[in-house]
Formats: structure tokens, C-alpha cells, sequence
């Protein structure tokens, strides 16, 4: 897919985080102009870290949950031909944990962000009879694995897809999400640093025996966002080294002992 996004300018939220920089990076060296949103100043400093490999980035400082900044910073990313929604974040991880206070800003964060910055290209897409979105759903939208309010919200994130799919599909728009598990990320640094063999655990319930790398969900946006997948839409695309295939660990202690 070498150079395939040249040409075209690629805005990511949560631009600033460790999927949300490795996604910068994968589309730059696919030849995109990066259009970088996070509500992290520190996202501007991938402006000049960019630069360095010779990528064309465009940073922009906005909470998603305001939608007059959200509206003012894609103003100032000008066209925008791909959307990847990958803004996320999970602060409530029980129910009984989560007041409605709480659950009101996880939906916020996770769902409703997504709509607005959809809500704000999807007029320029209309008008060039072309485009694509591509947001970063869960394996928690499909199964009960806690974060509750988060996994309501990933849940919506695969309706609000089908939506945009199948309302705008006639103007040559495009929507699919991605769902990945659990990912390699600077957030486990905590975890791991309480519990050194906390992912070891995880990886147990994996068929791949491996939890998630940055760029393989990266690989998987490109190929939704490209032209190899032009009659894709609507789609909700497991990125989870094969955790939504079954239940692993139970099989091993029923039928694959001796396997």
C-alpha cells in the first residue's frame, strides 16, 4: 500500500497517545499529511517529530466534548479524506463504581466525541462524493469485560458506523470500525509496573498466545481506509489475536488438553 494515502490528508484524535502516534507515523510513511487532534498539548510536539521523517503534520489542542472546538479545529484542518477515531479513554472500571456523573463522561469521551468529529467532515465528504471513517471501536462493544460505561459506548461506536454506512454510502463515503483487545501501549506501563506479569495473564486467553501490537490495528485501518477495500462498509472488524473466536482457556480445559 506503499504511498497510497499520498495526496491526502488523514485526521486522527487521540493523536497523542500510544496507538494515536503510531498512527500518525503509519500514515505519514503511506504519504498522508497528518491532521493530529487530542485534548493533550503535547500532541503539538508531533509537529516537529514528524518533520523529522519528513511527514506533513497539522496539530490541533481540543476536548472533544466541546463540539464549537472540535468544529473550530477541523475548520482549521481544511479537507480531511480520512477520519480515524481513535480518541478512547476508560475511567470507571465497575458499575457499581460508575455514578451517573461518571457514566456521562465516559459516553462523552468515547462515543459522543466520535459523532462530532464525524459530524464535522462528513459535509466536505458529501460535497467531494468521497471519503472515508474509520473509528477504533472494542472487543468490550460486543462482550461484558468491565469498563461498562466504555464498553456502552464502543457498542454505540458499531451502531453510529452502520449508521454513517448506510445514510451516506450513496455519496461514496465509506464507515467501518476496527475492535481491537487488548493492545501494547504506554497505558500498561502502571499496570505492569504494580504486577510485572499482569500481561503474561492476559495473553493466556489469547489464541495467537500474544496480546495486540500498535501497528498491526494500524495495518488493518489502511486496509479499510483503502482502495483494496472500496466495497467495505458498515463493517465492525475484530483486531484481537483471535480472542472473539471462542473461549480459549475453557476449550483447553474441555476438549484441547492433549492438543
Amino acid at each position: 500500500m506503499s504511498g497510497q494515502f499520498a495526496g491526502k490528508t488523514v485526521a486522527i484524535t487521540g493523536a497523542a497517545g500510544g496507538i494515536g502516534r503510531q498512527l500518525c507515523r503509519f500514515f505519514g510513511a503511506e504519504g498522508a499529511a497528518i491532521a493530529a487532534l487530542d485534548r493533550n498539548p503535547d500532541v503539538k510536539s508531533l509537529v516537529d517529530e514528524l518533520a523529522q521523517d519528513g511527514i506533513a503534520c497539522r496539530a490541533a489542542v481540543a476536548e472533544l466534548s466541546d463540539a464549537p472546538a472540535v468544529e473550530a479545529a477541523f475548520a482549521k484542518f481544511g479537507a480531511v479524506h480520512l477520519l480515524i477515531n481513535n480518541a478512547g479513554v476508560s475511567r470507571h472500571n465497575t458499575l457499581r463504581q460508575t455514578d451517573p456523573a461518571g457514566w456521562d463522561e465516559d459516553i462523552d469521551a468515547n462515543l459522543n466525541g466520535a459523532y462530532r468529529c464525524a459530524h464535522a467532515v462528513l459535509p466536505q465528504m458529501v460535497e467531494r462524493r468521497s471519503g472515508s471513517i474509520v473509528s477504533v471501536g472494542s472487543i468490550n462493544g460486543l462482550y461484558a469485560l468491565g469498563d461498562p460505561a466504555y464498553s456502552a459506548a464502543k457498542a454505540g461506536i458499531i451502531a453510529m458506523t452502520k449508521a454513517i454506512a448506510m445514510e451516506y454510502g450513496r455519496f461514496g463515503i465509506r464507515a467501518n470500525c476496527v475492535l481491537p483487545a487488548t493492545v501494547r501501549t504506554p497505558i500498561w506501563d502502571a499496570r505492569k509496573a504494580k504486577d510485572p506479569e499482569v500481561l503474561k495473564r492476559l495473553e493466556r486467553w489469547y489464541p495467537l498466545g500474544r496480546i495486540v501490537e500498535p501497528e498491526e490495528v494500524a495495518r488493518v485501518i489502511a486496509f479499510l481506509a483503502s482502495d483494496a477495500a472500496s466495497a467495505v462498509t458498515g463493517v465492525a472488524l475484530p483486531v484481537d489475536c483471535g480472542l472473539t473466536a471462542g473461549n480459549i482457556v475453557m476449550s483447553r480445559e474441555l476438549t484441547l488438553e492433549d492438543f
